[in-house]
Parts: structure tokens; sequence; C-alpha cells
């Protein structure tokens, strides 16, 4: 269901990884993104694995919802996997006509699966550790020296919070109209591929009316208050980085400098 994604949404709380500043997160998440990739032995991955699982234990937000985070991926992460499993190299360990799985075939289906995985979990991390206020001001000041070059920043990083921020919603509205066109005797859930993406179409059209509509309202709302862009504008709330902050960089430092030794001194298997 709809209503179970949790992907987008804040939640909350006094927990360290809540107490970061929202710029530290920002760059830890770019650097453990890139060092997922960058996995190419089992102890480098069960590194990986170990950082992931730290994180969601210290965000304090229950693992449930990391769950339904995972649920909308669940089927890409399937074929992803079944299709690396024929692509490998080496000797067959089952062939059927054009079709054959290898070892090399199976290790890939193994990272893939588990990076994406991690991926997903590690952006739920921080979208339900930080505020949509706080990601739009860590956005901003990463992306500041963009504006001697006279970039948009303010607007950038607004334009990317409010998408964000309206993940929920909009997911929310896809739920409410599904009812509502089931209870009018609506079938989504019979048929073949091409019937259940025929019967969707009813959900599109108000999807779109309300999405430009809410938007529109949010436009009206920021020019009723005088909103102009970033240009002199102050903060309520001043983000600043801690010694708990400099504590997570060497963390993850820690990590990056494990996955490096671990694909220097062992074999890799990709």
């Amino acid at each position: 269901m709809v209503r179970d994604v949790a992907f987008g949404q804040f939640f909350p709380g006094k927990s360290l990884i809540h107490r970061l500043d929202p710029r530290a997160k920002l760059i830890m998440l770019v650097a453990f993104l890139v060092i997922i990739f960058c996995t190419f032995t089992y102890p480098s991955l069960l590194i990986v694995i170990l950082f992931t699982v730290m994180f969601i234990l210290l965000s304090g937000v229950p693992a449930k919802f990391y769950f339904k985070s995972l649920k909308v991926i669940i089927f890409i992460v399937i074929i992803t996997s079944v299709l690396n499993m024929f692509y490998g190299t080496g000797t067959p360990l089952f062939e059927w006509g054009i079709l054959k799985i290898t070892l090399d075939g199976i290790n890939r289906a193994i990272f893939v699966s588990i990076r994406i995985v991690c991926l997903i979990l590690a952006s739920s991390c921080l979208t339900f550790t930080t505020s949509p206020t706080d990601l739009t001001d860590a956005i901003e000041r990463l992306m500041k020296p963009l504006g001697k070059i006279h970039f948009p920043v303010h607007e950038i990083a607004m334009m990317m919070s409010l998408a964000l921020r309206f993940v929920p919603t909009l997911l929310e509205e896809t739920d409410k109209i599904t009812q509502a066109q089931k209870a009018r005797g609506a079938d989504m859930e019979s048929g073949n591929i091409f019937h259940r993406v025929k019967a969707f179409i009813p959900i599109l059209v108000p999807l779109f009316v309300s999405a430009f509509r809410r938007a529109y309202d949010l436009a009206t709302a920021m020019e009723c208050r005088c909103y102009r862009g970033g240009f002199g504008r102050t903060r309520m709330k001043v983000i600043h980085m801690s010694k708990r902050d400099v504590l997570s960089f060497a963390a993850m430092g820690l990590v990056i400098c494990g996955v490096i030794i671990c694909n220097i001194l062992l074999p890799a298997v990709l």
C-alpha cells in the first residue's frame, strides 16, 4: 500500500544522529554512497553493512520504518539481482540454452542487491532524522561557494527540500484517490499489466490536479509572506559544527580506510 511508504518523512527525536549538523550528515551520506560502490570484497561489503546497521540503531527511528522504505524498491532489487546472475563470466554452475549461472554472476547479484539496500537505508536515515528546514539550510550552506558565479543556490536548495517534503504528502493523496476509486468499483488488481496500467489513469489525472493546486497554494502563501528568495534573509536557528560532528567524520574516515585496505589486501570478488 502507498500509505506504508515511509521514505521522505521526518521523525523528530533527540538521538545522536538527530543532533548531528545537517551539513555533516549530507557530507557523510555522499561519501558513504561513493564508498558503497567501491566495495569489491566481502569483508569490505561487511564493513558497509555494519556501518549502515550502526547508523540505523543510533538514529532512534523504529526499524519498521526502514523496512517500509525498502518496500518500494524490493521488486527492483529482486529483478536486478536475477539479471546480474546471468551476466557473470567463468565456468557455468548451471546452464540452460543461452542462459548460464556462474559463481561470478552470483557474486554480482549479491553485491548489487546489498549495495542498493544500503543506499536506500542510508538515504532514509538522512530524511528520517533531518527536518526539511535543516536540510534546506545544509544544502544552501554547502552550495554557497557557487553563488560567486551567480548560481541560484537558495532557489535550488528550496526546490529540493520542497520536493522531498511533498513526497509523503503526495503518497498520502495517491492512497486517498486509490481508495476512492476502489469504492466506486474500480478494479486495479486483476488483469494483465496493460489493464493495470490503464486502471491507474483515473488516479493520475486527479493526482496531477491536486499536485498543481498544492503548488499554486504554496506559491501564494510564500508571496503573502513576502518571500523574495534568499537575498538578505536571516535564520532563526543557525547551524554549526560541534565535536560530535568531528567524531562522526572520523568514524566515516575509518570506514573508508577499512574498505580501501580490504580492497587492496584481499583478492577482489568482482
